[in-house]
């Protein structure tokens, strides 16, 4: 058991990837148990902590699960971009201790001083972003350290949401909110755009298919991607959900869309941890598409939000993480047909969830199945990657 732990704790994808689903499977539960409380299937529980249950649940969805995902994925992807040495086993359990502590104080802060749950919750990307910088630095490549901008866009962002939870300001938390969430969304176009091709490139090449038929990355695509993900979450943080931020997002996700089109995502549908990314990638596209047009008046913007926050972020999630657990870990890329499950039930969550959006009566129905969906989903990714992050690396 010591050596199992000590294992977790020796590597950043195992600690933050087994936090993340975990902390999702909580927060899902948690989401559930009060919305059942309004439709009377439970009986109401006074919860711990000080926000709206709303507002606590997209918080911790944003800055909780996505930021433990984010932790995993840089600790473990910038070492290979740069050759630097990956942290070690210290700093590791050190920043996931600073991250664990967070979520306590969000959870308790009902009887904490909001100023000190603040301090506590906000110290986790810096010291994340200070340890990546420090990495970064050694091959300094600009299409690298934008992930640097889109960090301190996601740590702003968070600070709005407390700064209106201490009563410093009185509108910035529905801002906050959208930026972080949107913040994460452009991490996933820009990064996402890389590996999506790369991989499914690969996974052609290896079956001998002639490089005629593999994905082609257009270069003004990849620009206009790169340019419209840095600006959509400044804009939301600067100017909210107006008709500018809205124009920006439906142009981002056209031309996501335009960009997927030829990255053979029907050859990719052989293979579940492939078309994991595919899915995730087009559920940003439409998400961004439908969040655009509500905001300049057509359609649920919540709908919408929810196509990005489960279909994408959720979606993505699943996908780098089991894919970057089963490859550190030198297991084979090949998800396990409990991962594939999960993988589709992320989506289904997204669509239940943008489908209630649209009904006055049967909305709990469909946010409770959504949210099932959800943990059901986690749940699975936590079983099918568990021999991954706390067992030994199988030696090639």
């Amino acid at each position: 058991m010591s050596a199992a732990i000590a294992r977790v704790f020796s590597e950043g994808f195992r600690i933050f990837f087994l936090s993340a689903g975990l902390y999702g499977v909580f927060v899902g539960i948690v989401w559930g148990v009060w919305l059942a409380s309004l439709d009377e299937l439970l009986p109401y529980a006074e919860p711990s902590y000080a926000m709206p249950p709303a507002m606590w649940h997209a918080h911790e969805m944003i800055f909780g699960y996505a930021t433990a995902a984010l932790g995993g994925f840089f600790l473990t992807a910038v070492p290979n971009w740069t050759g630097a040495p990956e942290a070690r086993a210290r700093f590791v359990t050190v920043v996931a201790v600073i991250w664990v502590a967070g979520r306590v104080a969000v959870w308790f802060s009902g009887a904490l001083n909001p100023v000190v749950v603040a301090i506590i919750d906000l110290s986790f990307v810096p010291i994340l972003a200070f340890k990546v910088t420090s990495q970064l630095i050694l091959r300094p490549k600009p299409q690298n350290m934008v992930f640097l901008y889109l960090l301190t866009l996601i740590w702003i962002a968070n600070l709005m949401a407390h700064l209106e939870w201490t009563d410093m300001t009185t509108d910035t938390l529905n801002t906050g909110v959208r930026t972080g969430l949107l913040g994460l969304c452009s991490m996933i176009a820009i990064l996402g755009g890389r590996i999506t091709p790369a991989f499914t490139r690969n996974a052609m090449k290896r079956a001998g298919l002639p490089e005629s038929s593999w994905p082609v990355s257009v270069a003004v695509l990849d620009k206009a991607t790169m340019i419209l993900a840095l600006l959509l979450p400044l804009l939301v943080l600067t100017l909210g959900s107006g008709s500018i931020t809205g124009i920006c997002a439906l142009m981002l996700g056209s031309v996501q869309m335009m960009r997927m089109a030829r990255w053979r995502a029907g050859w990719a549908m052989r293979q579940p941890i492939l078309i994991a990314l595919h899915l995730g990638l087009g559920m940003l596209a439409l998400g961004l598409i439908l969040w655009g047009m509500a905001v300049i008046g057509l359609g649920s913007e919540i709908g919408a939000l929810h196509i990005l926050g489960i279909g994408c972020v959720g979606g993505m999630t699943l996908a780098v993480m089991s894919r970057a657990a089963l490859g550190h870990s030198g297991r084979s890329l090949v998800a396990p047909p409990p991962m594939v499950t999960a993988y589709g039930l992320m989506a289904a969550a997204a669509v239940f969830r943008w489908i209630g959006s649209g009904f006055d009566e049967g909305y709990l129905v469909f946010m409770l199945a959504s949210d099932g969906l959800w943990v059901s989903a986690i749940a699975l990714y936590l079983i099918a990657m568990w021999p991954a992050l706390t067992g030994p690396r199988i030696a090639s």
